[in-house]
């Protein structure tokens, strides 16, 4: 027999710890001893309370020190790490931007709406679908209904028909291109226009049909420069009108300039400019109507409803249709916020892409650092250690492109503020939703490239690394 074991004893702690077990052990090179372990009981103090075992909690290594290494490991792939982030930085600049936009457009064509005054309302011709079916505009209203409601709506204060064509002007060796309205005297009271010099068209112009003009402040300076146009003949399809005045500058409304015009009679504008009529009577473009208060816009609508019903005889559906100022700033909000909305969707795809270039890349490095993950997973490094860092890398990746993308996007609202007439501005909601939608990205598709390092087995990785 050879030397024994040692250890081969009875109650050796070293031989086995399991309570109960018999197993047999070689304890010298040509004999077999068969040996039980004695029962294990924990020591206790006789004083100390009883406790239940709790388990152990996982710490994974230290968070900071995991912070620096992912840093450590994207700033040594400078290149990468920028060109990974740029998806993340166009996304998050196009949402600020878009939605900034937007919203300036909104802000600007309420302003425009409520620099009508509140108690300003519209008649068009035809019904909502017929202007929808047709390119030219139904002619179901006349300067007679105009008339009417003048005289027969109590709650109305003011009204004033249009007839409105775009034609050739000229004077001397000048010829521009300009709209030209046909309106009475009552349409500097409901449009809000002041007069710089000289007078509007009058009660008696309309009457006798006299062939005179008012030009808008951008019709007078083009035509004229900067001598007095009052008192000068102009020519309109070669019809000599009078100059009798000049408004001052309105700006323009909804993208429409309104002091490239000129206002002559209606009754002129109808009988030797378009010759508009129909069996009704003198059919024109759209009829602006003030109530007399803010209070009694709803009145006067529907008294104006019943009264061109009644005249046009209308059975079922409105040959015509009324808006108000809170009218046209509702569909005015619905349609850019709807575009808003549209444009900001558009641009939160350059997220969604720039989120899978981030996965790209996350999938690359995994299989670049095999090697590394292996050395770490053989020297104790847990899943969830190796799982952190990747992650980590991931969400710096998204949430610094995205803090530079919030800047450009900023950047690029308050440019297109100062260069454009639209009311732009930084909206904070985007902006948080950027950045947070961003950073939401690195942590979903940083999810799949980390799992996918976290399970390497750290021998088959350092063979195959």
């Amino acid at each position: 027999m050879g030397g024994w074991v040692d250890g081969c004893f009875k109650g050796c702690p070293l031989l086995n710890t399991r309570n109960s077990l018999k197993e047999d052990f070689l304890c010298c090179e040509n004999a077999t001893f068969s040996y039980t372990h004695p029962p294990i009981h924990p020591v206790t103090h006789p004083l100390s309370p009883p406790h239940s075992p709790l388990p152990t909690p996982y710490f994974p290594m230290d968070f900071l020190e995991s912070i620096k290494m992912a840093v450590k490991t994207l700033t040594a792939n400078k290149l990468r790490s920028s060109l990974t982030m740029l998806g993340i930085i166009i996304g998050n600049a196009s949402v600020i931007t878009m939605v900034g936009v937007g919203q300036g457009a909104q802000r600007y064509a309420s302003e425009q709406f409520e620099s009508l005054g509140p108690n300003v309302l519209f008649i068009l011709p035809g019904s909502d679908q017929a202007r929808n079916r047709s390119l030219d505009l139904p002619r179901t209203l006349t300067l007679e209904d105009a008339n009417a409601i003048a005289t027969q709506v109590p709650t109305v204060g003011a009204v004033a028909p249009q007839i409105v064509s775009q034609r050739v002007v000229t004077y001397s060796n000048k010829r521009i291109d300009t709209s030209i309205t046909g309106t009475n005297p009552e349409f500097i009271e409901v449009r809000d226009f002041d007069l710089e010099r000289g007078r509007f068209v009058t009660d008696l112009d309309v009457e006798r049909r006299t062939r005179v003009a008012t030009l808008g402040a951008d019709t007078a300076n083009k035509l004229f420069g900067n001598s007095d146009p009052v008192g000068q003949e102009i020519r309109i399809r070669n019809i000599s009108f009078q100059v009798v005045g000049v408004l001052e500058a309105k700006g323009a409304f909804l993208g429409s300039n309104q002091d490239d015009a000129i206002y002559i009679p209606i009754s002129t504008m109808s009988s030797q400019i378009v010759g508009r009529t129909s069996p009704y009577g003198t059919s024109v473009s759209f009829i602006s109507v003030t109530a007399r208060d803010e209070r009694s816009v709803s009145a006067a609508q529907f008294q104006m409803t019943n009264l061109l019903r009644l005249r046009h005889k209308v059975v079922n559906e409105n040959d015509f249709t009324i808006r108000t100022q809170k009218d046209a700033l509702e569909i005015v909000g619905n349609v850019t916020g709807a575009l808003t909305l549209m444009l900001a969707a558009i641009a939160g795809i350059s997220l969604f892409v720039g989120g899978i270039g981030i996965m790209n890349i996350m999938l690359v490095s995994v299989r670049e650092r095999t090697q590394e993950i292996g050395l770490r997973k053989a020297i104790g490094a847990s899943q969830q250690d190796i799982l952190l860092q990747f992650m980590i890398e991931a969400i710096i990746l998204s949430a610094i492109g995205g803090l530079i993308g919030t800047g450009i996007g900023v950047a690029g609202v308050t440019l297109v503020g100062a260069v454009t007439p639209l009311k732009a501005g930084v909206s904070g909601i985007a902006v948080v939703m950027a950045v947070g939608v961003s950073g939401g990205i690195g942590l979903f598709f940083g999810v799949f490239p980390a799992r996918q390092a976290a399970k390497l087995d750290p021998i088959v990785a350092l063979r195959t690394a």
